[in-house]
């Protein structure tokens, strides 16, 4: 029996993490399995005196200070509200058709205008389901009108519309940068370069493709009002100065420090209200919906990360973090080995979790460990001469856009890729389930080479860090 108590004793941590990775199969909620799995494991170590009864009282102040009590994570629920008007607001859809015509005499023009779409939804909402949504729903039934081949058609749309998980004002990057300490508008910084990189290498992908085999994306066809100088010239107008006004309200008021992300996220939402004004698609019935919406999933995101809070600081009391360094060290790992482990770990997770149950999950646990290896990867991020807490954040910027970059892949492969999901949902009955896996197939292979880039070339992230 001592034996028993004695291996729980130093081992509990490593228990609490393995029972999670069990239960999160179960259907529950995740914030329910992570707040539940805290209290059940907390209970155990007061039992095996590695914690003590006035601990207990530390979630709700832990939660006080890490949420509620927390100005960045305002930005979330205005971010989520700005996203789904847009959708109500028909803005993007009349944009899509801009962009088509504009495009019309490139190889593959209405693919690569979804994919500048997706980029440009991307730096607006950051809300994938919204934009996976919108744009099935926008330019599926248009490619397959088009004759454009199905497979190409779903992957474009699938990959163009999860872009808003990385580039900002992203609510993930949002979420990531509060978990790990670090400015969310530097993060926001960093993401720019990465985001705009994955969908210049999606845009050489469709120019290559349809190049060489241009059955696979006939050109559009023009109406009436869509020839000439002016109708077009009417069209930039109408259709994208509004969305590109948007953009640099929000993100130009960031990185000019005139404006904190939380009281961008305001004005995006007022902007968003204002363009669906423009649009006469403002009633009390859509503002209804758009609140109703936007209150569950901030609901949803923000009981995961109490759960997630309680979790991590259970995890660390019980010593689990020790018991990784152990295993790390039992491994004979260095920090380049564990960077590539972390990756290789979360890439497999995204084939069953959401990018917020493996934000949740692995950052409280694993930021530490390396912003702890600083000074080993300093030299490769070319920051040596900077004193160990700049070095630390610098560090940590890279790390989370890595991360988020192959975070990014969760969504689009099976079989819990949520955009695959999503997309079949608001696909027309004869696009088949198989044509969207094998649609999605180049662009994975594309994200893991743009992951590899942003390993091999860390300044890609930081050039614009100064």
């Amino acid at each position: 029996m001592n034996m028993i108590i004695d291996h729980l004793y130093d081992n509990i941590g490593g228990y609490m993490f393995l029972v999670l990775g069990i239960m999160i199969f179960s259907g529950f909620p995740v914030g329910l399995v992570l707040g539940g799995l805290a209290l059940l494991f907390a209970l155990g170590g007061l039992g095996l005196d590695l914690m003590h009864q006035s601990e207990l009282y530390l979630f709700v102040e832990r939660l006080w200070q890490s949420a509620v009590n927390n100005q960045i994570l305002v930005a979330v629920p205005c971010f989520i509200f700005m996203g789904i008007m847009l959708e109500r607001s028909r803005v993007a859809e009349n944009l899509l058709r801009t962009l088509q015509i504009l495009l019309r005499g490139v190889p593959g023009g209405l693919a690569l205008a979804v994919t500048l779409l997706g980029t440009i939804l991307a730096a607006t909402t950051g809300i994938i389901g919204a934009s996976v949504v919108m744009l099935t729903m926008m330019a599926l039934p248009a490619m397959i009108a088009q004759n454009y081949d199905v497979k190409l058609g779903t992957g474009t749309i699938a990959a163009s519309a999860t872009l808003g998980i990385l580039l900002p004002p992203s609510v993930m990057l949002v979420m990531m940068a509060d978990l790990m300490s670090i400015p969310v508008g530097n993060l926001f910084v960093a993401a720019i370069l990465p985001g705009l990189m994955l969908a210049g290498l999606y845009c050489l992908y469709i120019v290559s493709i349809t190049g060489l085999r241009p059955h696979l994306a006939p050109p559009v066809k023009r109406t009436a009002d869509e020839v000439g100088i002016g109708n077009i010239g009417a069209m930039l107008i109408k259709n994208l100065l509004p969305i590109v006004f948007l953009i640099v309200l929000v993100l130009g008021s960031i990185f000019a420090g005139w404006a904190t992300p939380t009281e961008a996220a305001g004005i995006g939402a007022f902007g968003a209200i204002l363009l669906a004004l423009m649009n006469r698609r403002l009633t009390w019935s859509t503002l209804d919906q758009v609140c109703r919406e936007t209150a569950l999933t901030s609901a949803m995101i923000f009981l995961i990360f109490a759960g997630a809070t309680a979790f991590s600081y259970v995890f660390r009391a019980l010593y689990g973090e020790d018991l990784i360094l152990d295993f790390i060290a039992w491994m004979g790992l260095d920090h380049w080995g564990l960077l590539i482990l972390l990756m290789i770990v979360i890439f497999v997770l995204g084939f069953f979790f959401d990018w917020l149950e493996i934000t949740l999950i692995i950052l409280p646990v694993f930021a530490p460990i390396i912003a702890g290896f600083a000074a080993d990867f300093a030299p490769a991020l070319g920051i040596e001469g900077l004193p160990l807490a700049e070095q630390k954040t610098m560090i940590l910027l890279w790390f989370a856009v890595l991360v988020s970059v192959n975070m990014q892949t969760s969504f689009l492969t099976p079989p819990f890729g949520f955009a695959l999901f999503f997309l079949k949902g608001s696909a027309p009955s004869s696009v088949r389930i198989s044509d969207i896996y094998k649609g999605i197939i180049p662009f994975v292979i594309i994200q893991l080479f743009g992951l590899a880039l942003l390993i091999a070339f860390p300044s890609i992230v930081t050039k614009l860090l100064g």
